[in-house]
């Protein structure tokens, strides 16, 4: 579901960029949870929230609701982990966000299929 997700600046899809690995993804049917690291393509990116709410809008988009989803950065890959870990996991923040239509948009350009 996120291997072909765009990177917000790379012409390359989060898979491509190893940002996302299979080996990162754990799903449990049984316990209706989805955990996924991602790792940002530098310790300084300043993507490092829009990939991560990417990824989170594109598995809330496509899972039942029954998930519970833990979307976080791998540890030890960027500088600011700790703060982005943070806005991901907080559903208000989530919710937020995706009430700005700009950042909104981006998210959409970020799942979008590329031509």
């Amino acid at each position: 579901l996120i291997r072909s997700i765009n990177d917000p600046e790379h012409p390359l899809t989060l898979e491509e960029l190893n940002v996302v690995e299979q080996v990162r993804v754990k799903v449990n049917d049984a316990e209706s949870t989805v955990a996924v690291e991602f790792t940002p393509t530098i310790p300084h990116c300043s993507m490092a929230t829009l990939i991560g709410l990417s990824i989170k809008v594109k598995l809330i988009r496509s899972l039942p609701e029954r998930f519970k989803l833990d979307v976080h950065i791998t540890p030890g890959t960027h500088a600011s982990e700790h703060a982005v870990n943070k806005q991901l996991a907080d559903k208000e923040r989530v919710a937020a966000a995706l009430e700005n239509s700009h950042l909104l948009e981006v998210v959409n350009q970020c799942l979008s299929a590329r031509p």
